[in-house]
């Protein structure tokens, strides 16, 4: 579904990026692994058109995308819930939802997709009315996933979702983010927490300095000596 290929990504005269390779096929949960400053934002904003490369390209679904516009790249079906969740306070939980489903196609289906947003997070029906800068640090994530799903992307991509949540959030964020992927939504998740991401991961990508380092499926990677010894302290 998705094929990155030997990206370079610049800010100003500084490189972020250095002939990243990776990829993600149909219904599965590819991941990126890394310690902080590592490229991993960099390569999602890559993707979604936040960032152009240099050299190299993107292609999804057998087309190219990395010339395209952002608007352009959610309307293809890839929607990204950036870190820091970016939730609008001062709107309600629902007015938060409608504003994930502005694609013309997604916003003929929003009462449905509503409906089956709400089906993974029922505490967000609950609080429709809220002000979602009065929900909790977990219910603000599950918010932030939920507005990303509103334009029923084919790959949703998730920028460190456990960060800041407590060990039992943590545990309930990434159940949800392995049944959204059982109705058949690719994922592309980048983390921190290496142990939670890669036990669910497909595949496994190792970021370092901009450059790929290791590869390979998800739970195989947690076996691996370097980064037992790099990300897991063993």
């Amino acid at each position: 579904m998705l094929q990155v290929d030997r990206i370079n990504v610049f800010y100003g005269d500084i490189q972020a990026l250095r002939e990243v390779s990776l990829s993600a096929a149909a219904s599965e949960i590819a991941c990126i692994v890394g310690g902080n400053g590592a490229g991993k934002t960099t390569t999602l904003k890559a993707i979604s058109g936040l960032l152009r490369p240099a050299s190299g390209s993107i292609v999804f679904e057998g087309v190219a995308i990395h010339l395209l516009l952002p608007h352009q790249i959610v309307q293809m079906g890839i929607s990204q819930v950036p870190e820091g969740r970016r939730i609008f306070p001062r709107m309600s939980v629902l007015e938060n939802l409608h504003m994930g489903s502005h694609v013309p196609e997604a916003r003929k289906k929003r009462e449905e997709t509503l409906a089956w947003v709400f089906g993974f997070f029922p505490i967000l029906q609950e609080r429709s009315t809220q002000f979602a800068g009065t929900l909790s640090g977990g219910e603000q994530q599950m918010l932030a996933i939920a507005r990303g799903l509103m334009s029923r992307p084919k790959l949703l991509i998730l920028d460190e979702p456990s960060l800041g949540l407590a060990p039992l959030l943590v545990t309930e964020i990434f159940e949800i983010i392995t049944e959204i992927n059982r109705h058949a939504t690719t994922i592309l998740l980048v983390e921190q927490n290496v142990q939670r991401s890669l036990s669910i991961s497909h595949r496994g990508y190792v970021l370092e300095n901009g450059v790929i380092v290791l590869q390979g499926e998800g739970k195989e990677l947690l076996k691996n000596e370097y980064m037992m010894k790099a990300f897991l302290g063993m």
